[in-house]
């Protein structure tokens, strides 16, 4: 308001300035008058312009910056988008390398099929695979990875199928302590560990050893790992070690494995 009353008052100075000067009246010394009345008026105009053109200018470049650098941001997106997918591919590519790889020294057939859910219960540990009886499977078929045993088919539908892993409490396999072949049975803990059941006690087992599906249960092909001791702790009224095992298979990370195919699994039942 202040800035809108001065140049009008700047604006009726100023013609009647020029409408004296024309005149001729005594112009010397009203101009000097005018010119000191003016002044202050015309400097604080000129200046009030120049601060509003200098706030459009930086508005205006603060705008141009700002959708820049949204276009930047959306750009970095993307390319960090595209390199995480490009990481994932390579690490899918690597898991699949290795399966392939270790499909090629099992003589049984095999069927890949990838984890797409998990029982988010404490209490039992299945997971759920995208292969079902379209795909050859049916119950009680052997579900193994490269690094050892995972589990065991226990519901299918047509595309779909349930696992029950080793370290489920009803899990059961039966197996051997690859070093001095003692016996036993593994039983999951529902947690990542599972147990060595009726190792007599006269049996060396010691923590480090490699424990191996014995085959003799007619689930599970002989010689496939299964996990490691991890403690032995004696009791002296009980004739068997109380064995720890912790399983070669990290099941948090389970993506991928393999299901081996009843046809194939009753032949090499029947080489035994």
């Amino acid at each position: 308001m202040v800035l809108i009353v001065g140049v009008i008052v700047l604006i009726a100075v100023n013609i009647i300035v020029l409408s004296a000067s024309s005149k001729r009246y005594t112009a010397f010394g009203l101009e000097r008058i005018a010119i000191s009345f003016i002044s202050p008026f015309q400097e604080l105009v000129t200046r009030t312009m120049r601060f509003t053109r200098d706030i459009w200018h930086e508005y205006f470049y603060l705008v141009t910056v700002t959708r820049q650098n949204q276009i930047l941001r959306s750009q970095l997106n993307q390319a960090s988008e595209v390199s995480n997918q490009w990481q994932e591919t390579e690490l899918a590519n690597t898991r699949l390398r290795t399966l392939l790889n270790f499909e090629k020294t099992i003589t049984e057939m095999v069927v890949a099929a990838e984890v797409i859910g998990k029982d988010p219960s404490a209490w039992f540990k299945t997971v759920i695979i995208d292969k079902g009886k379209t795909d050859g499977l049916t119950k009680g078929l052997p579900v193994v990875m490269p690094q050892g045993i995972a589990g065991q088919v226990i519901e299918v539908s047509n595309h779909y199928s349930k696992v029950m892993l080793i370290v489920d409490r009803n899990s059961a396999v039966d197996a051997l302590v690859q070093r001095t072949r003692a016996r036993g049975v593994i039983k999951g803990e529902s947690t990542d560990q599972c147990r060595l059941d009726f190792v007599l006690r006269k049996n060396d087992v010691r923590v480090g050893d490699t424990v191996l599906s014995s085959g003799l249960d007619g689930v599970y092909p002989k010689g496939l790992r299964i996990g490691f001791v991890s403690e032995v702790i004696e009791h002296d009224a009980d004739i068997f070690h109380e064995v720890i095992i912790t399983p070669f298979v990290d099941f948090e990370k389970l993506e991928e494995v393999l299901v081996v195919l009843e046809v194939q699994r009753h032949d090499m039942a029947s080489r035994q």
